[in-house]
């Protein structure tokens, strides 16, 4: 049998894409799991959902660990197992621990094109009404591989909802019905 990979999300808000992942990871052949989620936000739609669908579930922040929520992430991935941290609609900077320890490791999901759609203020409705004023005909979601710099190294971009899976020892996109 061949390993899965384990996944930790992270989100503040609602949790639309860590619902896509994680319904994409119980399809028959799913080649990860989704084995965390954490937010920044103890309200959030992603604590929620997670918790309801037996996710370990971890509400981290300033506020929960003052000057040590790097180290608190990184020991919440570890202690998990975690082999990829997806940021989908996460609104915190990572620290540079965690950025180092999984280097080339973090995924970033945006629902619009970067960086004309993204930048402070750029999350939830914000997002799509920018694209809707800028009269775009297709919403991509684009998918960010973060380097511990945080620069992108690599994009791929979709037109509709993508699930994101693991494959032949790479990631690959499928992009869902429009």
């Amino acid at each position: 049998m061949v390993s899965r990979l384990q996944v930790a999300v992270l989100a503040s808000h609602n949790g639309s894409n860590l619902r896509a992942l994680h319904q994409a990871s119980l399809e028959p052949g799913a080649r990860f799991a989704v084995v965390l989620v954490v937010s920044n936000n103890s309200g959030s739609g992603a604590l929620a959902y997670a918790r309801d669908a037996d996710i370990p579930a971890l509400h981290l922040s300033d506020r929960t660990h003052p000057g040590q929520l790097d180290e608190a992430i990184l020991s919440a991935l570890t202690d998990h197992s975690a082999d990829l941290v997806v940021t989908a609609g996460y609104m915190k900077k990572l620290g540079p621990r965690v950025r180092s320890a999984y280097a080339s490791r973090i995924i970033n999901i945006h629902p619009a094109l970067l960086p004309r759609h993204g930048g402070k203020g750029m999350y939830g409705k914000a997002v799509h009404e920018s694209v809707l004023v800028a009269e775009h005909q297709l919403l991509p979601t684009v998918v960010e591989r973060i380097a511990a710099q945080r620069e992108a190294l690599g994009a791929a971009e979709l037109s509709g909802s993508a699930a994101i899976r693991w494959q032949n020892g790479g990631i690959f996109f499928r992009q869902a019905s429009q």
